[in-house]
């Protein structure tokens, strides 16, 4: 984009302006000779000035190219920086929400408007909520995005205790729902209905108890108290506590910690194409 904007500038600012003199010159010399001519009796052929006109402002190929690049990248630049921009879903760790294959569009302004590549919030808007999907930079290596629900907010005492949730001290409630069959691996999970912040949505179980991979150290670790089956954390000012749909296949804030607000990408909003299915595009809920 830097590039062929770069072209574009000088091509509209001096080499447009260089080429119209060049082409004023050879107009002027082409009809003090016309003018010549017809003052010697000798009929005047008019149809060549304006393509003597068309030949000298004629762009080369290769600004020619930039120039019409430009826009489109500088569009595509605009619109995945500051508005929208699309992700694939690699792993199972938001089953059943998203599934692997999924494509979602990112909306970049719901959490504030921040600068490409460093990520910096110039403009405050709104904050993230409980129950939100959002996409973020993983903390422990930030050239990775991660994507989880939002379960804690700053501020928030979060327990998760034989696989269910209390916030603040309310327990969060849980609708028994069908089993869920796991296509990938062709077996059935217990799948709930958790009704968090008043954003209902599915999640998963598996059979098995306590955590399910080894507790990373992170920044305001002492914030968590950890045992075989019950976790509880208070997020620190300016972080969130993130967890995956699919509570047994995923690793989130239980094991490598807080998601600080410098991390965040958007929130994720809509399912806009799944090759194999496409009976998934729609909203993300």
């Amino acid at each position: 984009m830097v590039v062929t904007g770069l072209i574009w500038c000088v091509d509209v600012f001096y080499l447009a302006k260089q080429r119209r003199k060049a082409a004023d010159v050879a107009l002027a010399a082409f009809d003090a000779r016309n003018a010549k001519m017809a003052a010697d009796g000798i009929k005047v052929d008019n149809t060549s000035r304006a393509a003597i006109e068309a030949s000298m402002l004629r762009q080369p190929t290769w600004i020619e190219y930039s120039g019409s690049f430009f826009p489109v990248i500088a569009l595509v630049f605009v619109l995945r920086s500051f508005l929208f921009e699309p992700f694939k879903i690699p792993s199972s760790s938001m089953v059943p929400t998203l599934l692997v294959g999924d494509f979602i569009l990112v909306n970049k302004f719901t959490y504030g408007i921040r600068l490409p590549i460093i990520n910096k919030k110039v403009i405050e808007l709104n904050s993230p909520q409980r129950g939100d999907v959002m996409v973020f930079k993983y903390p422990k290596d930030m050239s990775q995005d991660y994507i989880k629900r939002v379960i804690g907010v700053p501020g928030d005492k979060i327990t998760y205790e034989n696989k269910r949730l209390t916030v603040n001290g309310k327990e969060i409630r849980y609708e028994p729902l069908e089993d869920y069959l796991d296509d990938e691996q062709s077996v059935y999970h217990k799948q709930y209905m958790e009704h968090l912040a008043g954003k209902p949505h599915r999640i998963l179980n598996h059979a098995s108890n306590g955590l399910q991979s080894p507790v990373d150290e992170f920044p305001n670790k002492q914030n968590c108290t950890y045992s075989y089956d019950k976790i509880t954390c208070i997020v620190p000012e300016g972080n969130y506590f993130m967890m995956g749909d699919n509570r047994d296949n995923s690793l989130d804030s239980r094991y490598w910690g807080f998601v600080p607000d410098k991390n965040i990408v958007g929130k994720a909003v809509v399912v806009w194409m799944n090759l194999s299915n496409p009976r998934r595009i729609g909203g993300i809920e």
